[in-house]
């Protein structure tokens, strides 16, 4: 079965629902987080007390410790039964697999230097993916903090020639140390040597290094070097798309054929009606959005590294990488990148932003020539404050004070509708520049 079967299969699995019903769980659960008075535990406990003693309704799993296929697990005819604990699921996928106009195997072609450019983590640099874990939490909030617990940790690694997605689903909230004992076998045992996440350094993993201490386990993924995609990839395509979305960079960037399975903001709701009902089709869309989520992580970090080779990229490519460089601070290189994106075809509004930024570099290194010229373009366009930079240029640079006065004369005239900072500025500066001149006159009138 292709990729993207697997994954529909699961999505459009018996008894998959995406509506939300009675929140009774996760109303009680509001409630005991505003108490003061609680610890976690003590929290916890409280919810567990009213879930745990439930008959719940699952698909039938022949051992706890079994790593079921996901798609095996979807097309399970529900039946009575105790609700398991904890769930873990492995899907593997052959490297030959296209998720959207990308084969998985094309990331273990990544190298080191583009994955530092994208982390900003020196340490990447003698690495590749073949040792990562892609990670991604479904949690029963957004706010984060000790109230906030991953009940879904969905992780992707390459092992044995497959891409794998495993996931480990807590089934009773009572369970938790015992999955994040198992967690911390797990990650062990497979000795990754980086972490990569979207978004993960603000919420991710801390929330996982919360729930360790809590715990009182050690998380020696908070030691690995980290690449958080979000930061390069809104360098990268904040010009270029609506939103940087994870579910939208997917469609956009990677191509893949994703729908909106189920907003996130839904997640927390399905898996307190879960714990209310033991109704594991809740849990179907949950497992399969997790499962996309990582699979478009690994697509879009591709997408990512592919514009630093030497394949031809667009002018908003060209952009964006050249803004990844600038992050790293190696101006010469992204200069030469938006010199090149200005040549093509830029919107407006970015062609714009990319003179300004060639322009403040041009000036730093003094290129006078290249600075002026993109300094007369921008003050055509209204940018008023160029005429105050070509005014001070042909005054201190050029030494023409006549040319200077005459930018700073128009500057102030095209500057009523400006701010006064602004138009204070040019005429203390044709004032000056009217005392040098006349200054400069009066000498020469004398020496003759």
């Amino acid at each position: 079965m292709a990729l993207k079967d697997e994954l529909d299969f699961l999505r459009k699995g018996k008894g998959a629902r995406l509506r939300a019903r009675s929140v009774s769980i996760e109303q009680t659960w509001t409630r005991i987080q505003g108490d003061e008075d609680l610890s976690v535990k003590e929290k916890l406990e409280k919810l567990i007390n009213l879930t745990g003693a439930r008959k719940t309704v699952k698909p039938t799993r022949p051992d706890d410790s079994v790593v079921a296929d996901v798609a095996d697990v979807a097309d399970v005819e529900a039946e009575p039964a105790r609700r398991e604990p904890l769930l873990v699921l492995e899907h593997p996928y052959p490297l030959n697999a296209r998720y959207g106009k990308h084969l998985l195997e094309d990331a273990l072609a990544i190298k080191g230097d583009v994955l530092y450019r994208l982390s900003h983590d020196i340490e990447f640099e003698d690495l590749d993916l073949s040792s990562a874990l892609f990670l991604d939490l479904e949690t029963t909030g957004l706010a984060g903090g000790t109230g906030t617990i991953p009940f879904l940790v969905g992780m992707g690694y390459f092992r044995d020639g497959h891409f794998n997605v495993g996931q480990f689903f807590l089934g009773e909230l009572g369970e938790e140390e015992r999955m994040v004992r198992d967690l911390g076998r797990f990650f062990r045992d497979m000795d990754f040597k980086s972490v990569v996440t979207y978004n993960g350094k603000a919420f991710d993993m801390p929330l996982l290094q919360t729930r360790f201490i809590l715990s009182r386990e050690l998380l020696g993924l908070s030691s690995l070097p980290h690449l958080d995609l979000l930061y390069s990839a809104r360098r990268l395509w904040k010009h270029k798309t609506e939103n940087c979305r994870l579910f939208h960079l997917s469609q956009q960037i990677v191509e893949a054929d994703r729908d909106e399975d189920i907003p996130s903001s839904q997640i927390p709701s399905l898996y307190f009606n879960y714990l209310d009902s033991g109704d594991f089709s809740l849990i179907e869309p949950i497992l399969y959005h997790n499962q996309e989520d990582i699979l478009s992580l690994l697509g879009l970090v591709i997408s990512a590294a592919g514009l630093f080779g030497e394949v031809e990229i667009d002018a908003l490519d060209m952009f964006g990488v050249g803004k990844v460089y600038e992050s790293h601070g190696d101006m010469e290189k992204s200069a030469a990148l938006y010199e090149r994106a200005l040549a093509g075809d830029l919107p407006a509004e970015v062609a714009v932003l990319v003179k300004h930024k060639l322009s403040t570099h041009f000036k730093k290194n003094a290129d006078w020539d290249k600075a002026l010229h993109l300094w007369r373009d921008l003050s055509s366009q209204g940018e008023l404050a160029y005429y105050r930079d070509m005014a001070i240029y042909f005054e201190h640079k050029a030494k023409d004070l006549v040319q200077a006065k005459r930018i700073a004369e128009e500057g102030l005239v095209l500057s009523i509708d400006a701010g006064s900072k602004l138009r204070e500025d040019f005429a203390h500066r044709i004032a000056r520049l009217a005392g040098k001149m006349a200054k400069s006159a009066g000498g020469k009138g004398r020496g003759g």
